[in-house]
């Protein structure tokens, strides 16, 4: 039982470490992605990009998207302005509380996120091509895993 233990131990240690050699290198580079294409095609910044995408996800205020970007209100006011210069943020107040100010994106804002979401799938799937269907599922298989052993048990 004890070296069965330990064979446990050390599958799981190596998962850890293909877990810290893959991931952190792939997601800077899908970042890195979606950076070029925010910054060339549309002249925005990675995190306007996620200010965008969050209030696309319903974070809808100021205080909101200060608490998921863990950044002070004033620096996500100061950049929600720039967004809402750029013509894609709008401010709405709330009927029922004036004091309340709710974000959302126009129609440019919209379809601007869209775009970057099509070209960075589209470079994905590029370098997936490639991949058998075997592969493919492994891969599936594997994301669900780490979601349900992460993301779900909490």
């Amino acid at each position: 039982m004890e070296t069965l233990e330990k064979t446990s131990e050390e599958l799981l240690a190596l998962v850890i470490d293909r877990f810290w050699e893959t991931v952190p290198p792939l997601w800077n580079m899908v970042r890195g992605n979606v950076r070029c294409f925010a910054a060339e095609s549309t002249e925005i910044t990675l995190d306007q990009f996620h200010i965008l995408r969050h209030i696309r996800r319903g974070r809808g205020s100021v205080s909101e998207l200060a608490e998921i970007q863990q950044i002070s209100r004033p620096a996500i006011s100061q950049a929600v302005d720039i967004l809402v210069e750029k013509g894609l943020v709008s401010r709405q107040t709330d009927t029922d509380d004036r004091r309340y100010i709710r974000l959302e994106l126009t129609p440019t804002g919209n379809d601007l996120l869209s775009s970057i979401f099509k070209q960075n799938r589209a470079w994905m799937m590029e370098k997936m091509a490639g991949l058998s269907p075997d592969e493919i599922d492994s891969i599936v298989h594997g994301l669900e895993v780490l979601k349900k052993t992460f993301i779900e048990q909490n």
